[in-house]
């Protein structure tokens, strides 16, 4: 992988794999092999899913929130398993709790930086439609005022944003996750934790496309190594080696922005500022209702996929948040005591 790993980390969203299941020993029944081979072959699919069929569609709004809505799925097919395998959640040991509590706090962090961004992005519209409004008069102040309203937006798109530069440092906690934790006497928990590696690889790869496509930077990307003993592997590979050689060459390239959306708006501006600015022949004015529809098409498109994503990014956050307060209420029903920090700090809240 493309940094360094933590190998005392890892989460356990929705069970303990650790614990023993059976003193007999950890040999996988065929009926639980059935069961594991049933859930890698939904998780190939919704990989198979993201592979676009145009690189045109990577990093479209569109294919980010599908991105996110299959992320979702994923985890809830995790809290699904470990139901239909009937792992115990209560009785942890006190190092599994702090670890689980770290890393999906983590994931909340993320979550809650690319809302910021979203938002973010979303208020840079007020200005579009300002100057959208501004180009509805053909004089020459009502030019200049839309032209100041673009260069808002363009300065606007172009800030950067905190919570989103932070997000290397939790990425890094992220990628020391993926390493597989041993389980030598339980059938259950072997199953469980095969499983969850393929959503753990798939949360990091989609966080890391995130974070480098809202940074207007590739040093967030990540190229996660995965062995070919997992069925789904040459899937992943496949998608992640077509969406992070895209990414890579639209930031070579010095793209405004390399989101679609984005982009097709800077297209649409590029076209309009020198009509407006007079510094072109005057018979090309009779381009600019075409033009100015073209860029009232592709705000709205930037506004529609916005919401969206916001949409699904905050589903995955509820996600991971349903799975820290189910494990805060099996804790109390089981009367666990914690004796970490953050575990003290979670049973009170």
């Amino acid at each position: 992988m493309s940094r360094a790993q933590d190998a005392n980390r890892s989460f356990f969203p929705f069970g303990n794999p650790f614990r023993m299941i059976s003193p007999k020993g950890s040999k996988v029944s065929h009926q639980l092999l059935l069961v594991l081979q049933a859930f890698e072959a939904t998780f190939e699919e919704r990989l198979t899913r993201l592979i676009p069929e145009s690189k045109d569609e990577i990093l479209s709004l569109s294919w980010m929130t599908l991105a996110m809505r299959l992320l979702c799925e994923s985890h809830s097919d995790i809290k699904t398993l470990t139901t239909e395998l009937e792992l115990p959640v209560n009785d942890w040991d006190a190092k599994w709790i702090d670890v689980y509590f770290d890393i999906s706090m983590k994931l909340l962090d993320i979550c809650n930086a690319f809302s910021s961004e979203l938002s973010r992005m979303s208020q840079g519209q007020l200005l579009l439609q300002c100057a959208l409004h501004n180009l509805g008069s053909s004089s020459s102040e009502q030019y200049d005022r839309a032209c100041s309203s673009f260069d808002g937006w363009k300065q606007h798109i172009s800030s950067g944003n905190p919570r989103i530069e932070k997000c290397g440092s939790i990425l890094d906690g992220l990628l020391g996750s993926l390493d597989l934790p041993k389980v030598k006497k339980s059938a259950k928990g072997k199953v469980l934790v095969q499983a969850m590696y393929g959503v753990k690889v798939l949360t990091v790869f989609v966080c890391s496309v995130f974070a480098a496509a809202f940074s207007g930077s590739t040093k967030n990307m990540l190229d996660l190594d995965v062995a070919d003993v997992y069925s789904w592997a040459p899937t992943f590979k496949r998608l992640q080696n077509l969406v992070n050689e895209e990414i890579r060459v639209r930031f070579s390239c010095g793209r405004f922005a390399v989101l679609n959306e984005l982009e097709s708006v800077d297209s649409s501006l590029k076209e309009l500022y020198p009509i407006i600015r007079g510094v072109v022949d005057p018979t090309e004015m009779k381009l600019l209702p075409e033009i100015v529809g073209q860029l009232g098409r592709s705000s709205g498109n930037l506004s529609q996929g916005l919401d969206l994503l916001a949409k699904e990014v905050d589903s995955f956050f509820q996600v991971v948040l349903t799975g820290r307060d189910a494990l805060l209420s099996n804790l109390r029903s089981g009367a666990t005591v914690i004796h970490s920090n953050v575990g003290v700090t979670e049973m009170q809240r």
